[in-house]
């Protein structure tokens, strides 16, 4: 047995509530200032909301602004639950929140907005982009199944709040058979589903594990590696899972980037992509070395690709990028001068990476950041850096 486990949280869980807050104020800023600055921090526990942080912008907002988006995404969220007492769940109308939010330092700015529309990465920092050919959507194959019975949850559970709350956590893990089947992204089987969700106190935990396992097979029941009868299920392990939201559990921004991203299968950079605005190349940055790791797997590059970007605050072009296939590469294209010629052809500045992917215009037309921070920072292929429109040149790159 080789086996490997990854694990996803849904829009309900007490960190992702804080993502979510977090970036539908991102979204609600760029809407109104396509140049707005913003770096803010969520904090949630009991009935209490902590808006931090410091946004630069010629919008005209308060802390109804703040205050109003906080409320909007925990409705939007599935907050409050109607099965569910006040005592068990949060209820926005009874929420607290203060809003700490200053001025971004000007001496930030100073790098980041350069002459002729140039931007300055707006912090230092490395992060990475990954892909590999084990599914379809070029990711690894246990958070792809994590997020998909995750998925299957939650909208079972806004469709029954009278049964089942939305904090829910998923994990999954695979049978790779050996560790070259792991190189090569060739699953072997599933060996264990686990779910937490919370039920209401009259459900017996009979009828919520029967009811879970139902959903999970419907979701599953074509999928060519989902043998129940082999599959070892924990559902609400304990027993009992009832009282759940941040009222039973704090929730803070930028504390899901594992779930965010690869599930564990790669590294991930120095900061989370949730609460800032585009010029902070935690989010920009990542967003384009997933876009050039895809882009390496579905060009036939390799099985896997590993791609490592590095800014210093205040400079355009990146310091490092660094391409790793993994041993898995299949031409005679080395590592190092497949670096080159995509730094060569790609800015990968942090303006050349708005304007590709429009990072300053979210939209329910194209993406928003806040149904980003709910269902994941890559992976999904309507999103901007998941799109192949650079494919034929790095096909070129195999001739």
């Amino acid at each position: 047995m080789y086996l490997f486990t990854s694990e996803s949280v849904s829009a309900g869980h007490p960190d992702k509530c804080a993502d979510i807050i977090a970036d539908t104020i991102v979204d609600r800023l760029l809407q109104q200032d396509s140049n707005a600055r913003v770096a803010t921090e969520v904090f949630l526990s009991g009935k209490h909301i902590i808006i931090g942080g410091e946004v630069k912008t010629t919008a005209l907002v308060g802390e109804k602004f703040y205050q109003d988006a906080a409320l909007d995404a925990l409705r939007l969220i599935g907050y409050p639950e109607k099965g569910f007492s006040h005592g068990e769940t949060i209820d926005p109308k009874e929420a607290e929140i203060k809003v700490i939010v200053s001025q971004q330092s000007a001496d930030i700015s100073i790098g980041v907005d350069q002459k002729g529309g140039e931007l300055g990465a707006g912090d230092q920092g490395m992060m990475f982009g990954y892909a590999t050919n084990e599914t379809k959507e070029l990711m690894p194959a246990a958070i792809v199944y994590s997020r998909k019975i995750r998925d299957a949850l939650y909208a079972y559970a806004k469709a029954h709040p009278e049964q089942f709350g939305v904090d829910i956590k998923t994990q999954v893990t695979l049978d790779y058979g050996s560790k070259e089947n792991f190189m090569l992204g060739k699953v072997q089987k599933i060996v264990t589903i686990v779910a937490a969700i919370p039920h209401v106190s009259h459900l017996s935990i009979d009828e919520v594990r029967k009811t879970i396992k139902r959903v999970i097979g419907e979701t599953l029941k074509d999928d060519p590696l989902f043998h129940p009868e082999s599959i070892e299920f924990f559902i609400d392990h304990t027993g009992r899972f009832v009282m759940h939201s941040f009222i039973a559990d704090s929730g803070l921004s930028g504390r899901k980037v594992v779930c965010d991203t690869y599930g564990g299968y790669a590294p991930i950079g120095g900061g989370s992509q949730s609460s800032k605005d585009y010029t902070k190349v935690d989010r920009s940055g990542l967003y384009v070395a997933r876009w050039i790791a895809k882009h390496i797997v579905a060009a036939g590059l390799a099985h896997k690709a590993l791609v490592e970007i590095a800014y210093v605050i205040g400079r355009a072009k990146p310091i490092s990028v660094t391409i790793d296939t993994l041993a898995t590469a299949t031409t005679t294209l080395s590592d190092e001068l497949l670096s080159e010629k995509i730094q060569a052809q790609f800015p990968l500045t942090p303006a050349w990476i708005t304007n590709h992917f429009g990072l300053d215009k979210p939209s329910k037309e194209t993406f928003l950041y806040a149904d980003v921070a709910a269902r994941g920072q890559v992976g999904y292929d309507e999103y901007p850096w998941e799109q192949l429109d650079a494919l034929s040149w790095f096909q070129k790159l195999k001739a």
